[in-house]
């Protein structure tokens, strides 16, 4: 073993899951190239992007469901790059729940050990535990044509859970059910990762369900990795416009303009307003360029007086949403969102005050997309 070979070795190691140089083409089309990724043991991370990004594609490629081009792929210490799914130490819960129909839920459940001939007494203790885990016992002589979306899924996902393995992946498992299972499954899978601590990696486009169940979020777009951090970092930092654009629903408010430095604080200025940036927490220093602003709908404040700066602006549009209200109104010629108290009634054509703290904003250079 060559001290290169020694080095990628200890380096997995270290983590459950990691992709070293990954490239996959399809004929001569590159759809992923380069691709790093370290996966630490016990973490939730969650694969998020639109349609086409590459994510199902790196999950896929992490399970050994399709061959890679170049790199390495490593589970728990060992180089799984060319092994079989079933060598590789994993459990995947797939989008579609794939029951056998004329199964029972135990049967579905045992049907992988039975396929291996695990003992039977081996057989019967995972099955009762995954069933304990998920709240399927008292659906166990049930078969799939008798269960809901919501337990199908739970019996999909203790398939996995059987097999007692320290990875598991989720293919956008709750993309079929309404909204009020997902949320319920959604709070089932954070528990079950809490109970387990097992290494999970989550595919989805669903940005709730990134923000709510990952330790960490790797947004991706045209197979690379925009961003990798902690989804409170994701949200409050976005490192470049497409991750701000996509992570927050109300989308974020973007205003084009230009920032004027000078000798003294750096002024952002679009359509002759002018907001100070005295308190932006710049990441180099700051210069005259062409910049977009970008402002969340939550962070911006009706209430007199809150923030330093403030402007003025008819409302246009209201949009009740319950325990919110969405307000629209035009900030520097452009259309400009409000997330406000549901409470709050608003006329369409009244002049409203608002106001936003210029240090909760994010600010990017419009030729390169980047964070400023």
């Amino acid at each position: 073993m060559n001290a290169m070979t020694q080095l990628k070795a200890a380096e997995a190691r270290e983590s459950a899951v990691e992709v070293k140089d990954l490239g996959i083409q399809y004929g001569s089309l590159d759809v992923m190239k380069s691709m790093d990724l370290a996966i630490a043991r016990g973490e939730f991370l969650v694969l998020l992007g639109p349609s086409g990004c590459g994510k199902s594609t790196l999950l896929n490629a992490i399970a050994g469901l399709l061959d890679v081009s170049e790199g390495e792929i490593w589970i728990s210490g060992r180089n799984v790059t060319w092994a079989e799914p079933a060598e590789r130490g994993i459990g995947m819960v797939f989008q579609s729940y794939a029951l056998y129909p004329r199964m029972t839920v135990a049967e579905n459940l045992s049907f992988g050990l039975r396929m291996t001939k695990t003992p039977k007494a081996e057989i019967e203790r995972r099955v009762a535990a995954a069933a304990k885990l998920l709240q399927l016992e008292p659906l166990l002589k049930r078969r799939p044509g008798e269960l809901s979306g919501g337990q199908r899924q739970r019996v999909a996902i203790g398939r996995a859970l059987v097999r007692e393995v320290d990875v598991f992946l989720f293919d956008e498992p709750l993309s079929n059910l309404d909204a009020k299972l997902r949320a319920e499954l959604r709070v089932e899978i954070k528990k079950l990762h809490q109970e387990l601590g097992n290494t999970m990696i989550y595919v989805t486009h669903d940005q709730i369900e990134a923000m709510t169940l990952a330790d960490r979020i790797a947004v991706m777009r045209g197979g690379v990795i925009q961003q990798l951090d902690a989804p409170a970092e994701v949200y409050a930092r976005p490192r470049n416009l497409f991750v701000a654009g996509f992570i927050g629903s109300p989308a974020m408010n973007f205003i084009e303009g230009q920032i004027i430095a000078g000798a003294g604080a750096p002024v952002f200025e679009a359509a002759g307003v002018r907001v100070p940036l005295e308190r932006y927490g710049f990441q180099s220093a700051a210069s005259a360029r062409s910049a977009t602003l970008g402002v969340r709908p939550e962070h911006v404040s009706i209430r007199p007086g809150e923030y330093a700066f403030e402007a003025e602006a008819p409302v246009e549009v209201v949009e009740p949403m319950g325990a919110d209200t969405l307000v629209w109104t035009r900030f520097a010629d452009r259309a400009f969102s409000i997330r406000t108290d549901g409470e709050r009634r608003f006329q369409v054509g009244e002049t409203i005050r608002f106001s936003f703290d210029p240090a909760r904003a994010s600010l990017f250079d419009t030729a390169s997309g980047e964070r400023l």
